[in-house]
């Protein structure tokens, strides 16, 4: 039966393979971008009611019986994404006398109303006059005039929170306002009149102990910068807008749009049109460009049947889903010189990028090599997505020997030199740790920054033992140190970009095995109690995204496809094959996959913002199962994985290690 199984998920695969060599699946969030973009058009007066109309349907799909909207599935109705939710249909011109206006305003009201939603959903509604600048924090576009390596530089902030922040710095000196008639208002949702709401912060001056503490001091600082801007004249401002347009400009050239995500894109067209660009400027026209190419056309059911509907994916995922299929059909026995593999490193290949980008501020020594997540976003690789990669490639057998090693050689050497000073890697920069950003007013979201996580150590360290290193390597002594601190009490691991303990339980354990740790350690030992502790009764595994908000529900959800492949990926690193939980696992996945082989999955199971944003990849639930098939057959007729196998190969060639230390002494 996994023979058939393993068979048919490849056969599909190969089906579904670009004519360009990589592959991709939809990226699915939640409701809010689709009522962000609604809102965006009608800023920009691009109204198209066919869009309309179909994001219209999708948006009352995705509501949930209580009249709210959720930002995962499963999730409870979530304040922020209802409110841009409901505001989105009222600008539309939906009625808010319609039944399900009136549930989605109750439910609303029932969570604070307005003002309870995050910053970000302030500064959306801001622009339509339907929230007070006042009470938005401030954030002038001098803080640019600060040093790239000063602690409260941009450059200390995350990658995303550095592409969202710098075109707002030129809307929040702006202001704009887009005047709506009343009936699109959305008056109803406060519940003190909109005129009586105070927007003053807590007073950070009282007799408590903790007074001095870095969020009262922000507080200070923030009521300090909203009466410098009240001032008449600001003698910096004009030239601190032109360093942030040149910022934007700049970053935008030659790229996806900016950071190639939608709200980075988004916000960069508000900024253009802020700073006099019109509409049709050639910009302009380019970066919605790039942001209608994220629309996704389906149907949704409502009550006449199947009807066409419309919403927006936050970017592509195509390096990533294409790095991670090609290790799962590897280890599932195609060969390494297989022509969709070849055609697919080659068009890796062609992504790795030569330029220099924002991570040279925290990583000075390291050099261009990286790989970014999307079609284009030069300036953004990702450590995750490299290492996956170069993983990838090192297992193939490509015509052009030298291209393959010298990309290979690249690639690893920006990854190692971007590990940070404790041990572990960010996502897109290194010791992006100053935890204090979370604490500014404008961060309610604490998503600001892009700290060492120990699924990216994980990841790093499976990478440099398909390289053919083992524990003797400093960045592996290092890492594992990191490791060793990070595991939680229960032996799990926190994931930080996959829902979330399965996910990092498995980015570990894989990363363990792979550098040569001993399988019998108490701490694989216990993530192995862990994860044999959390299985449900189907024989599967699933974890929701509410144990971002409280760990005690770690490991509890739904089974997924996904989630259950983790658990047995994780679970046969740790060289355990032979358990009834593995028997019933692998159970789960045969009898869950369909006649065409695949399998299906509706659950969000990858992470943007831990308790922020979450990510439906819709072929996690494909090439994982797959993978995890794949493995747990290698290690019952061999013994050993194929990784394992090739793992060897490289440390008794050294053909990889060799070239890498050549590159390095050079």
């Amino acid at each position: 039966m996994i023979d058939d199984a393993v068979r048919k998920s490849q056969t599909w695969f190969f089906r579904q393979q670009d004519s360009q060599g990589f592959w991709v699946a939809e990226l699915e969030a939640d409701s809010t971008l689709t009522s962000e973009y609604l809102m965006l058009r009608r800023f920009l007066g691009v109204v198209d009611k066919e869009r309309e109309a179909k994001a219209v349907r999708y948006l009352r799909a995705a509501q949930l019986p209580d009249g709210g909207w959720p930002i995962y599935t499963g999730g409870l109705s979530e304040i922020s994404a209802s409110v841009k939710a409901y505001f989105a249909l009222k600008l539309v011109g939906v009625s808010a006398e319609e039944p399900f206006m009136l549930r989605a305003k109750d439910c609303i009201l029932a969570r604070g109303g307005v003002v309870s939603a995050n910053v970000f959903s302030k500064i959306t509604l801001a622009l339509f006059g339907q929230y007070d600048w006042r009470g938005v924090p401030s954030m002038p576009p001098e803080v640019l005039f600060f040093p790239k390596r000063f602690y409260f530089s941009v450059y200390a902030m995350s990658y995303w929170s550095r592409a969202v922040l710098v075109p707002l710095l030129i809307v929040f000196a702006h202001k704009p306002l887009c005047r709506l008639e009343p009936h699109q208002g959305i008056s109803e949702l406060y519940l003190t009149p909109p005129e009586q709401v105070s927007y003053r912060r807590e007073r950070p001056f009282n007799r408590d102990p903790a007074m001095f503490t870095w969020r009262n001091c922000f507080i200070t600082v923030d009521a300090l910068l909203k009466l410098y801007d009240r001032l008449p004249v600001k003698p910096f401002r004009r030239l601190a807008l032109e360093r942030a347009a040149a910022w934007m400009l700049d970053h935008i050239k030659g790229s996806g749009g900016l950071g190639a995500i939608y709200p980075a894109m988004a916000n960069s067209v508000v900024a253009l049109r802020c700073l006099g660009y019109p509409v049709d400027h050639p910009v302009v026209m380019k970066a919605l460009g790039e942001i209608e190419a994220l629309e996704v056309h389906d149907v949704v059911t409502d009550e006449t049947g199947d009807v066409p509907a419309m919403h927006l994916q936050p970017c592509f995922s195509p390096s990533w889903d294409t790095a991670l299929l090609m290790n799962a059909l590897v280890e599932a026995g195609v060969a390494q010189d297989h022509p969709p593999l070849i055609k697919a490193a080659d068009w890796l290949l062609s992504c790795q990028a030569n330029t220099v980008g924002d991570w040279k501020v925290s990583a000075p020594e390291a050099e261009p090599g990286g790989w970014y997540f999307q079609f284009e976003n030069e300036l953004y690789p990702d450590v995750d997505d490299s290492a996956v990669i170069i993983m990838a490639l090192a297992k193939l057998h490509m015509p052009d020997r030298s291209a393959q090693l010298g990309s290979i050689v690249r690639g690893a050497r920006w990854v190692l030199g971007m590990q940070g000073t404790d041990g572990g890697w960010g996502a897109y920069d290194k010791d992006n740790n100053h935890v204090v950003f979370n604490l500014i007013p404008f961060a309610d979201h604490r998503a600001l920054l892009d700290p060492s996580t120990a699924d990216l150590a994980g990841r790093c360290l499976e990478m440099l033992g398909t390289l053919g290193y083992d524990q003797s390597h400093p960045a592996a002594h290092r890492a594992l140190a990191f490791l060793r601190r990070e595991q939680e009490a229960d032996g799990s691991w926190y994931g930080r970009w996959g829902v979330n303990y399965i996910y990092g339980t498995w980015s570990v354990m894989a990363g363990l095995r792979a550098i040569g740790e001993d399988l019998s350690a108490p701490s694989i030992r216990r993530a192995v109690v862990w994860l044999e502790a959390k299985q449900n009764a189907d024989g599967g595994w699933g974890e929701s995204c509410h144990s971002y908000a409280d760990q005690a529900t770690a490991g509890v959800g739904e089974s997924t496809p996904s989630q259950t492949a983790w658990a047995l990926l994780a679970l046969l690193s740790a060289g355990v094959t032979d358990s009834i939980s593995v028997v019933r696992r692998v159970n789960y996945l045969l009898k869950q996959q369909r006649p065409d082989g695949s399998w299906e999955e509706r659950y969000h199971t990858g992470t943007g913002f831990p308790r922020v944003f979450y990510l439906r990849y819709h072929w996690y639930c494909q090439y994982f199962p797959l993978w995890a098939l794949a493995m747990y057959r290698s290690l019952k007729t061999r013994g050993q994985t194929r990784a394992d196998e090739l793992r060897a190969v490289a440390r008794e060639t050294r053909w990889l290690r060799s070239a890498l230390e050549a590159r390095d002494a050079g």
